[in-house]
């Protein structure tokens, strides 16, 4: 799961990505990875999600998105025509245990828990943001998020009464949602061989930079040389 620190008073852990994975017993798997961000601790322990739980169907197949509202001063992300382009362009076994994709609800209990993404069984879990793209921080980021930030084109602000802000754009948020957040969780989905949290964070980590990340950035490149070479020939 991609963990986030909770809405008003936000304290950052080690990494931004909380993930609490389950994998479904129809599955063949029974490791649950998770990125916890209570208080900043890992916590390793069966987890119980306030979420819908879509009983795996095992049929493979097209991937179903279901659309919640985002709830109230919270804003969904990406659209749903947006992750079905995104997954496209990956090849078509990786999404063949796919089965829902959910764009959910920020509800005052999941405020307790809250994350970017979890993936759950066949499922995957997109959560809403603030409508501001402000997220406020009691404690300044450590080394891994200052650098997250910068991959992603998001800033942190230090602000004067010692809390801090992590500050986004629309295009960084949807960046980070379809390049890491939906890559990591499938990731996790795809992870049947490593069981321990550690094993299958560092899995799912890889997955996003090699699948997600690296990808992205091939083809902005591109496209960036390509308009270039295209206005130079203009100007002949």
């Amino acid at each position: 799961m991609h963990r986030r620190p909770d809405h008003n008073l936000k304290n950052p852990a080690r990494s931004r990505h909380k993930a609490v994975s389950r994998t479904a017993p129809a599955r063949g798997g029974s490791a649950a990875g998770r990125r916890a961000r209570f208080a900043g601790d890992l916590v390793e322990r069966d987890y119980s999600p306030p979420e819908t739980w879509h009983e795996p169907k095992g049929t493979g197949g097209e991937y179903e998105i279901v659309v919640e509202k985002p709830g109230r001063g919270f804003r969904h992300v990406v659209t749903e025509d947006e992750i079905r382009e995104r997954l496209a362009a990956l090849p078509k076994e990786m999404t063949a245990g796919l089965e829902v994709i959910q764009l959910s609800q920020m509800t005052r209990k999941k405020k307790r828990f809250p994350c970017y993404g979890m993936q759950w069984g066949s499922s995957i879990y997109l959560y809403p943001i603030e409508t501001s793209r402000i997220e406020v921080f009691t404690e300044p980021p450590g080394p891994s998020q200052r650098i997250e930030a910068r991959m992603y084109g998001a800033r942190w602000e230090e602000q004067a009464n010692g809390y801090w802000h992590l500050v986004w754009t629309d295009e960084s948020l949807r960046d980070f949602y379809l390049n890491n957040v939906l890559i990591h969780e499938l990731g996790h989905l795809l992870d049947q061989r490593n069981t321990t949290y550690r094993d299958r964070e560092r899995f799912a980590e890889w997955f996003a930079v090699e699948h997600g990340y690296k990808p992205s950035r091939r083809a902005a490149l591109a496209a960036g040389a390509l308009k270039k070479l295209v206005v130079k020939r203009h100007h002949k």
